[in-house]
């Protein structure tokens, strides 16, 4: 084929749908603006010590990261998580409290371990097993819900404010009134559908959602051996494109059966066709009408990562997890921290301990709002207060990701629909990226691919993002 295809985003979303077209022999132009690929994946080593400034993982439910891995020739730099600490916990009256066995996100596939929790009250343990007796919603299936609502009509204001918030929390930074669960955990909607009880649900589904679609052989998170880096730098290797860094698109036209591209520096690019690989509100300035209106109406949450380097000693708490939550309630300047060490080998030095904590988020755009050092400094009290540290760090590394995470808010997925039909009128163009339908690598991945199929093959009518 060739026709010439110009990506502009230089994520991993515009990475996946380069690498896809280039195996499809298309020319590719890949503009990105900033000095480097791979967006939010950002990996560092300094002083014996392996730093994920964004995300440190993937989840392998999801098999789009682990066959690009494969295809890329990396399988073999596949690492999962340590075996012999696969818990977390959450944080309760200033203590870390192991989550119960078997408790998944919203509701316990476990009974036992569930009753001898100390997370909830007595009362709230009552109120959570009404579950077992309350009828399913009946428009269950016809409307999307916020999590929050749907938390505290099955199982009560103790497991929003206790388990669902934190959890769900760490993994979209969002507020839950606002969080759609449709587009977020439909596979809980789906279980009042059909088994009326979440818990019923759960323990009739026992163990079986533990073992992610890629089999057993891997853990539910993997990375590769020197972060996820390495990812973006063989990606990056094995694309045969153009690629342009610092090279910002700031207009974007159609010219007959062409695109043309204006960039950053005033030069012109023509087009056949165009896939935008950036987050909605950016996409949104280079689109018109009501496709830009409708892009904008995804909104983002601006995150921190805080990396902290400790001698193992400093820390009192046997770090026998990999990491834990905060809830809102708990009023800390952190929604979460990862034991980076405990959970990947091969991330600190022998004796050492690596820390990375999380700050912002939907619900505390304040603590973001801080300067670096204010907000490290709180973050690093709390830590020294959760986790009984009596040291100073060995060092400090922040990374403030501005507008970085989409909120998938109610009405999310309608929303998403009406993007998808109102890009299908318009020859050549596709979008990618984590605003649409997943927030996580493999979604992003997923979402680069079928953007590059669909424009390898002229199939602008059933366009997928």
């Amino acid at each position: 084929m060739n026709s010439h295809v110009v990506i502009i985003g230089g994520g991993i979303s515009g990475l996946a749908a380069a690498h896809r077209l280039s195996e499809q022999q298309v020319q590719v132009t890949l503009l990105e603006a900033s000095h480097r690929l791979g967006g939010t994946i950002q990996t560092e080593q300094r002083d014996g010590f392996l730093l994920e400034r964004g995300p440190d993982s993937f989840i392998s439910e999801k098999p789009q990261a682990v066959e690009l891995a494969k295809r890329l020739g990396l399988e073999s730099r596949l690492v999962q998580t340590n075996e012999q600490f696969r818990r977390s916990f959450i944080v309760r009256d200033g203590r870390l409290r192991p989550v119960p066995e078997g408790f998944q996100l919203l509701a316990p596939s476990r009974l036992w371990p569930f009753i001898t929790s100390d997370i909830f009250s007595l009362a709230g343990k009552a109120r959570m097993a009404a579950d077992l007796l309350l009828p399913r919603k009946s428009t269950n299936g016809t409307n999307d819900e916020s999590l929050a609502s749907f938390v505290r009509r099955r199982l009560g204001v103790e497991a929003l404010d206790r388990m669902a918030q934190p959890m769900v929390g760490g993994i979209y930074t969002a507020d839950p009134e606002t969080l759609s669960l449709r587009a977020t955990l439909p596979r809980f909607l789906e279980m009042e559908r059909e088994h009326r009880s979440l818990i019923l649900a759960m323990l009739r589904q026992g163990r079986a959602q533990k073992v992610g679609t890629s089999g057993a052989r891997y853990s539910l998170f993997l990375s590769f051996d020197q972060g996820m880096q390495v990812l973006v730098d063989v990606l990056a290797r094995q694309i045969k494109a153009d690629i342009r860094l610092n090279t910002r698109a700031v207009g974007l036209k159609r010219e007959g059966s062409a695109w043309v591209i204006t960039t950053s520096d005033g030069e012109e690019l023509s087009a056949d066709k165009i896939c935008i690989a950036l987050p909605a509100y950016l996409a949104a300035t280079l689109l018109h009408g009501r496709l830009a209106e409708k892009l904008r109406q995804i909104k983002y949450a601006s995150t921190a990562t805080i990396n902290f380097a400790y001698r193992r000693s400093a820390i009192a708490h046997p770090l026998n997890g990999f990491g834990f939550v905060v809830p809102f309630i708990e009023k800390r300047s952190l929604i979460a921290c990862t034991f980076s060490s405990v959970k990947f080998s091969g991330r600190a030095p022998e004796g050492h301990v690596l820390l990375r904590a999380f700050a912002g988020g939907a619900l505390q755009p304040d603590i973001f709002a801080l300067d670096e050092a204010e907000m490290t400094a709180r973050v690093e009290t709390d830590l020294r207060e959760l986790l009984g540290i009596n040291e100073a760090p060995l060092f400090v590394e922040c990374a403030k990701w501005e507008r970085s995470m989409p909120q998938y808010e109610v009405g999310h997925l309608e929303r998403v629909n009406e993007i998808e039909k109102l890009i299908s009128e318009i020859p050549g163009l596709t979008l990618a990226g984590n605003a649409y339908r997943g927030a996580g690598i493999p979604d992003c991945i997923r979402s680069g691919q079928t953007a590059a199929e669909i424009l390898a093959t002229d199939n602008t009518d059933k366009i997928r993002i």
